[in-house]
């Protein structure tokens, strides 16, 4: 599966990338430091299975990128996973009225994330949509 990870945390991006070195599947993951760097590889033709994205990001939050994906006729499709330490309710119904796949909120112990990583990776893998 290819996924596009948009996270400006480069402990972050350790993280996730040693919880899937531990899949069973193998993975590509492109990570995109904010959200107009993920626009551009979006908009070079690069499409990904899924994207998991964060919401408090430099340049351009994870809500605005949010929103120009899901206006791009092309791109709206994708599904998009927010992985977040944002409890706050209101960025959850907005990201939900946008048009996200999921809300997934950072645990703070290692194994959680792992875990929770895990349980979206299976589903995503077994997903129509992912194959359309």
């Amino acid at each position: 599966m290819n996924v596009l990870f948009i996270e400006d945390d480069m402990i972050e991006t350790m993280k996730l990338q040693r919880a899937i070195s531990k899949f069973q599947s193998k993975h590509k993951i492109t990570e995109a430091k904010n959200g107009e760097e993920a626009m551009e590889f979006l908009k070079g033709g690069n499409l990904p299975d899924i994207i998991l994205l964060d919401l408090n990001m430099p340049r351009m939050s994870g809500i605005e990128f949010l929103s120009i994906l899901k206006a791009d006729d092309r791109l709206k499709y994708l599904p998009t996973i927010i992985l977040t330490t944002s409890e706050n309710r209101v960025d959850l119904l907005k990201c939900f009225e946008i048009g996200i796949a999921g809300y997934i909120i950072k645990p703070l112990k290692y194994e959680d994330y792992e875990s929770k990583l895990k349980k979206v990776f299976d589903y995503w893998e077994v997903s129509e949509l992912v194959k359309a």
